[in-house]
């Protein structure tokens, strides 16, 4: 006896699937979402201080932007706001660094006006070590890169001197400390491996200034980074002293 035309179907279609799963051929599973390139924003207090640097961006005569995290954000603070008067306030730069900030926050930042109402000539980019927790490195080094475009896309006209993920971490003195801190570090130069390709040679630079940091035997030191991954005044300068050339050429073109 034949069974409907559409029972046959549907059994068929069931006969298939009980293959499929006899045959150890699984459905292919729902791909992840990257956090790292959804933009997103923060807290209310977030929200003040972006509104705050959206109304600098109005008042224009901007050259160069810094965009990034609490590193960046330690510009203004004890360790950088002399080398910033001296180094950087000539240049006519704004530093629209935020403490805590990844990459899907500073993309949210850039789409709702952080770059509207000037017209920069530079941005300086250094952001992504806060995504070390939460994502891969080929997920940081796309949200890099989706603020790469987004500054493209807004401001074509602005050189982006992209800088390599800063390295932290330093030497702990307890064993599992010492791994973690390996294993962090690894996916630090992992994503900086990334980011490198986004060095096009015309409108994207990216530099390394990792070793402006480091001691002679490749650690950290807390002359230079207070908790392995802060700046001292110390680190702050040897930041300025290694992007100050590059920075003034990317200004000049």
């Amino acid at each position: 006896m034949l069974l409907p035309h559409r029972n046959r179907t549907g059994l068929c279609a069931g006969l298939l699937f009980v293959g499929l799963f006899g045959l150890g051929v699984a459905p292919a599973p729902a791909q992840k979402e990257n956090t790292a390139t959804k933009p997103e924003p923060r807290d209310e207090n977030w929200k003040k201080r972006h509104e705050g640097f959206v109304a600098i961006a109005k008042k224009g005569d901007v050259d160069v932007v810094f965009l990034g995290d609490s590193i960046t954000d330690g510009w203004r603070g004890k360790g950088g706001a002399d080398v910033w008067k001296e180094r950087f306030e000539p240049l006519k730069a704004a530093n629209f660094g935020i403490g805590g900030d990844r990459t899907q926050h500073v993309l949210w930042r850039i789409q709702n006006g952080e770059l509207d109402g000037i017209k920069p000539k530079a941005a300086v980019v250094m952001i992504g070590t806060n995504n070390m927790g939460s994502n891969t490195a080929e997920e940081i080094a796309a949200g890099v890169k989706a603020i790469v475009d987004e500054i493209h896309k807004r401001q074509p006209q602005a050189k982006i001197l992209l800088l390599a993920i800063f390295p932290r971490a330093g030497v702990p003195t307890k064993d599992r400390d010492k791994i973690e801190a390996k294993e962090l570090n690894m996916k630090v130069i992992e994503t900086n491996k990334l980011l490198a390709k986004l060095d096009d040679g015309k409108t994207v630079r990216y530099l390394d200034i990792s070793q402006s940091f480091l001691e002679k035997d490749g650690s950290l030191s807390k002359e230079t980074m207070y908790d392995f991954l802060h700046l001292t005044s110390k680190g702050y300068k040897a930041w300025a002293d290694a992007i100050q050339k590059p920075l003034e050429e990317l200004l000049k073109k």
